[in-house]
């Protein structure tokens, strides 16, 4: 929800609350049948009304709601919800001293002052309450335009996935190698020609999922890094290396893959030891992805074009994973280091 709307909403809302006490003041003249006495100036009168209102209704709005509403802790939020309205009647007993003065018999009878402060409380309370739901609807309402921004953006990430991730040039010389392969040696051939089917079918249909198991997307990365490999006579070509246990996480599908096809698209014609270099940690439920490569900058000194862009990548984590991620990139003379950081808890 647009900020100006919620402003607007907010001032609605303490216009109401004025026209209804100004209504309330004007049945009560009414049913007396004479103006009512002149006790208070009309600034002070609107100060008494509104000063303890706001404050308990703007730190429901702004502290209790997301500290404690939003999580849950509804044991918490009745507490200290107490002890907000409580503050707000003392506020408003206070300034009620101030401004009738301390002869008024209503300070002097015990049982009176406590129906006042009871009301106050009461009246705080409500305003407390009418800010939790005005919070909450709030936040429904952003997480709901998040959502449907998300299954935008997912699907544009679908699109230019299917379109930009396996690159023409790495599919046609994948299927001349394993074309030589056939004769030489038929078994092997057979096996690469099945992970590079099982690759592409994980792209075709298992990416459509929101959450996958982090070890399927591992799997798929090693399919394809061992298909890459096919393509040198370095052995040393890349470093791919797993730690920890990947089993019971979950993360979102194609989500390491733009990083390592990126990595090995601008490695082309570099292909010496140590080109590529994949480490995925795995430990108290926090994955790390690191992937770094040679490569050669681009006329205008960056890595060149294609891939999945950054631009879209970092949307996608920041939709996908809001304050449970970091990405750092760098570019370091030849080499170009990329480190993402996933809390899953």
């Amino acid at each position: 929800m647009k900020r100006t709307v919620v402003v607007l909403v907010h001032c609605g809302y303490w216009l109401v609350y004025l026209l209804l006490f100004s209504l309330i003041l004007a049945v009560i003249g009414a049913q007396a049948r004479r103006p009512l006495p002149p006790l208070l100036p009309p600034p002070s009168l609107l100060v008494l009304c509104v000063a303890p209102n706001l404050f308990a209704f703007y730190t429901s709005y702004f502290l209790l709601a997301p500290r404690f509403l939003a999580r849950k802790r509804i044991p918490a939020l009745v507490i200290f919800g107490a002890a907000v309205c409580a503050a707000s009647a003392v506020a408003g007993a206070l300034l009620s001293v101030l401004f009738f003065g301390f002869a008024q018999a209503i300070f002097h009878d015990a049982r009176e002052f406590l129906s006042l402060a009871a009301t106050l409380f009461a009246i705080c309370a409500l305003h407390g309450g009418a800010a939790l739901v005005l919070r909450g609807f709030v936040s429904w309402y952003g997480e709901l335009a998040l959502k449907e921004e998300l299954t935008r953006r997912n699907f544009e990430t679908e699109l230019a996935l299917i379109k930009s991730q396996i690159n023409p040039h790495f599919l046609f010389n994948t299927i001349n190698n394993i074309d030589v392969l056939i004769s030489k040696d038929p078994a092997l051939a057979s096996e690469y020609l099945n992970k590079l089917s099982g690759i592409l079918r994980y792209m075709v249909y298992e990416t459509r999922a929101e959450r996958i198991p982090l070890a399927r997307e591992l799997d798929y990365v090693g399919k394809y890094v061992e298909l890459q490999k096919i393509r040198t006579a370095n052995p040393g070509y890349v470093n791919f290396e797993v730690k920890g246990d990947a089993h019971g996480l979950e993360v979102a599908p194609m989500l390491l893959f733009p990083f390592v096809e990126n990595a090995f698209k601008h490695t082309e014609g570099a292909k010496q030891s140590g080109s590529v270099r994949i480490n995925v940690s795995v430990e108290n439920r926090r994955l790390v992805f690191e992937c770094a490569n040679t490569y050669r900058a681009a006329p205008e000194g960056g890595r060149g074009g294609g891939g999945l862009g950054d631009e879209l990548i970092r949307r996608r984590l920041a939709l996908t994973y809001p304050g449970s991620h970091s990405l750092e990139v760098e570019a370091d003379g030849a080499v170009y280091r990329v480190k993402l950081t996933l809390d899953e808890n």
